[in-house]
């Protein structure tokens, strides 16, 4: 489940996980100020860190059922990161609305 010493992933899904999770936070500062969007943001933010923390957590699994429940789990979490996406573009007139996508 991890890598080889001195190996680099082919797709290092750790970085690109934080950096998702980053670009949702430096993101919802630009959202206009609103209950809605303060709500809808702050879930936002808890689903986005947790896709790469759930991610992490299953590459220190020690067994296999719990590595495939993180996973599991981290998938979850960016399926609700894309709904709270979908629904901050579509109740928002955004300049950066391409960034979004």
């Amino acid at each position: 489940m991890t890598n080889i010493q001195n190996s680099k992933p082919k797709y290092d899904l750790e970085e690109r996980t934080f950096i998702f999770a980053k670009d949702v936070r430096n993101f919802i500062k630009t959202l206009p100020k609103s209950t809605a969007n303060f709500e809808d943001g702050k879930q936002l933010i808890k689903a986005s860190g947790s896709v790469g923390a759930n991610y992490r957590e299953a590459n220190e699994a020690l067994i296999k059922k719990d590595f495939i429940m993180r996973i599991k789990i981290s998938r979850k979490e960016a399926k609700e990161s894309k709904y709270w996406l979908r629904l901050i573009l579509e109740t928002n007139h955004l300049e950066n609305e391409d960034e979004l996508k």
